[in-house]
């Protein structure tokens, strides 16, 4: 069997990108990144999506305390994939995740690509936060997976905090691209 290649779309939804928590880094890789998509697309990765995923408890939550802000409540219109990217958006290629890093993110990767992926790629936002999680969550599920994330492709908090995150990928055996 082949092994499949990877590309995930962290977070890519308006509460990010033109609501509450939207800058213009986020705003400014969008035409870069359905470009990429569809390159990606015709060299047969499985395309898949993360969604930030809050109730309306969130602002309860340690989350929430921490980042007073209220944002992708699902259902809502902030929640939803941004409307550039959502033609590439099905039923089976999207996870929900409640924080940071999808503790599950590993065996629905896997399950996606029907085995150990020949290869994960990531983008999306934050980089410094939901990027890097999941990142970090994937290169321990699958150690001997090349795991890489598209510097130019993601986009963080501050301009300082997406090239710090970036820095501290590398000595995981995470490659900036």
């Amino acid at each position: 069997m082949t092994k499949k290649k990877v590309f995930i779309v962290i977070d890519m939804q308006n509460d990010f990108i033109t609501g509450p928590l939207g800058n213009d880094e986020g705003r400014s890789i969008v035409g870069a990144l359905k470009e990429e998509i569809e390159r990606k697309k015709s060299e047969g990765y499985e395309i898949l999506f993360t969604l930030d995923t809050h109730n309306g408890e969130y602002m309860n939550s340690q989350e929430g305390r921490y980042l007073p802000v209220e944002h992708c409540i699902e259902g809502t219109e902030g929640w939803q994939i941004i409307p550039e990217l959502r033609p590439y958006v099905g039923s089976k290629n999207i996870l929900l995740k409640n924080s940071f890093g999808a503790t599950d993110i590993g065996k629905w990767v896997e399950e996606a690509a029907g085995g150990e992926p020949e290869e994960i790629v990531l983008t999306g936002v934050c980089t410094d936060i939901c990027v890097i999680s999941n990142s970090m969550i994937l290169k321990a599920y699958f150690p001997e997976t090349p795991i890489k994330v598209m510097g130019k492709l993601c986009a963080g908090v501050t301009p300082e905090s997406h090239e710090n995150a970036l820095k501290a990928m590398g000595p995981c055996q995470i490659d900036v691209i």
